[in-house]
């Protein structure tokens, strides 16, 4: 096997919002062409305004049809998106072509069937449970007909040997300290006074308002720490999803605007631009991050790296990653276990502790390795693909 032939790379993301699986094929691609290969980012572009970073490597924005508001049909509509771009041969033109999710995997696995690409690998950061057959076929097909898998975690290199007997490359994560990082910006008053957050104490939640997030018992723990922190301010920020969240979003927005206190000290501001988020993550005294499911939280790293303390679940695939004293943790089925950890992480001297750790856990996650940690497969993937 010739490991250090350059390779071309197809990396697929589902869209082009700012969603961890994105920011993971963005960041992957960027390190391997750092690493002397090339690797071109897709996605579709469903709003016309192309990925929300603009990566250093290249990157084509797949023409996306109109969307219809249903889940399913949205999704069957993004898999026809991507056959139809990838049925153009000089569209095709790769050593190899690497899924970060379910929709460009199906569409993969279909150009597989037709016999327009031999092989294909699959990153799983996560797999979801799904009311609608439909969703969950598509996610099992995505996996089952891949090649090759990659996982970030132990978490889920355990759960596809477990439901789908196959074994897994674990390839981890990575975090750009120089984009995250401690030192203070001139942008970070700017968007402190855009967004009205107080000087007090701040909160961040990060991911947008979704089940999977938490941001119910989020809220609810909140409300506890108004009792002690009267200055306190929850910021929730994100949400660019494509599943519908619009029921649980309902249900959080009426907890907060029953209570004028919480009414007051939540601010919502969903989907932000990229170039802002390392401000918020500096301007906040904590990340509140008590996710019930995560591939591996790739926002745990991005805070940490910027010297903020962090809150999170006492559950994998964090504790895989994260050392004992190295974030406040809590149960994520517990309002009262999230507010005690909302209250000590806003305590010093553990705050600061917190923040001067967080920082080396950082710097051991970098996004080369993380790259380097694909090779081997990809390297076997594009000698079968042109056998």
């Amino acid at each position: 096997m010739n490991t250090a032939r350059r390779l071309r790379i197809a990396m697929l993301a589902h869209s082009t919002n700012p969603r961890g699986g994105v920011v993971h094929a963005i960041e992957l691609a960027d390190a391997l062409t750092r690493l002397g290969h090339e690797a071109v980012v897709h996605a579709p572009d469903a709003g016309g305004k192309g990925f929300f970073r603009a990566p250093v490597t290249s990157a084509v924005a797949v023409m996306a049809s109109p969307a219809p508001k249903s889940v399913v049909d949205m999704v069957r509509v993004r898999i026809a998106d991507y056959v139809r771009h990838f049925e153009a041969p000089e569209s095709r033109r790769f050593d190899l072509f690497h899924a970060q999710d379910a929709i460009s995997g199906n569409a993969l696995a279909t150009l597989k069937q037709r016999g327009m690409i031999k092989r294909f690998a699959r990153t799983v950061h996560h797999i979801d449970h799904f009311s609608d057959s439909r969703l969950s076929d598509w996610q099992t097909r995505s996996i089952a007909q891949a090649d090759e898998l990659f996982v970030v975690s132990s978490l889920w290199q355990k759960q596809i040997a477990t439901g789908f007997g196959r074994a897994s490359t674990l390839i981890g994560n990575g975090v750009d300290t120089m984009r995250f990082n401690p030192a203070s910006r001139t942008i970070d008053e700017q968007v402190r006074t855009r967004y009205d957050i107080a000087d007090g104490r701040v909160l961040l939640a990060v991911g947008g308002i979704e089940e999977r997030k938490n941001s119910f018992r989020i809220v609810e723990a909140f409300r506890q720490v108004l009792n002690v922190h009267r200055d306190a301010q929850l910021v929730i920020v994100g949400g660019a999803s494509l599943l519908d969240h619009a029921a649980y979003r309902a249900q959080v927005e009426a907890l907060i605007a029953a209570d004028p206190i919480l009414d007051r000290a939540v601010r919502c501001l969903g989907p932000v631009p990229d170039a802002e988020m390392p401000s918020l993550y500096r301007l906040a005294d904590a990340l509140v991050f008590p996710s019930v499911k995560e591939g591996f939280g790739l926002v745990v790293l991005e805070a940490m790296a910027s010297g903020t303390p962090v809150v999170t679940s006492r559950i994998a695939p964090f504790t895989e990653y994260l050392r004992e004293d190295d974030v406040v943790w809590c149960d994520p089925a517990s309002a009262g276990s999230i507010a005690n950890a909302m209250a000590m992480v806003l305590g010093e001297p553990l705050g600061s502790r917190l923040a001067q750790r967080g920082f080396m856990v950082a710097r051991r996650h970098d996004w080369r390795n993380t790259a380097r940690a694909h090779l081997p497969v990809y390297h076997r993937l594009s000698e079968l693909q042109h056998a």
